[in-house]
């Protein structure tokens, strides 16, 4: 039989299974809580006048960049990964600074 193991979650589970089985109500502090936990009206007027906030990330941007799937010699994307974070980028500028000058040509 295989062992599963598992890694300590630092929550005091005996404690939560206790206060379940009680149907122990939650405290509540008006200076710091924005409802109380144990009026269920209050619970969902909260949460309908709730909105997503964008957590941290990329911004978003006006004009996203399309995805691009194509094949390239191992050489050049080792090399380019061997400059480091931001080699996806570069790759783009060279492609840019190449439809600039003319080498490649934009339709």
């Amino acid at each position: 039989m295989p062992r599963t193991i598992s890694k300590p979650s630092g929550t005091d589970w005996k404690r939560v299974k206790r206060e379940a089985v009680a149907d122990a109500s939650i405290h509540f502090d008006a200076a710091t809580e924005p409802y109380d936990p144990n009026d269920a009206a209050a619970v969902d007027a909260y949460w309908q006048s709730a909105t997503i906030k964008r957590g941290p990330g990329r911004p978003a941007v006006a004009v996203k960049r399309p995805t691009l799937k194509m094949r390239v010699d191992a050489e050049v994307l080792d090399a380019f990964k061997a400059t480091g974070p931001g080699w996806q980028t570069r790759i783009n500028a060279v492609l840019r600074d190449a439809v600039v000058h003319g080498v490649a040509k934009a339709s």
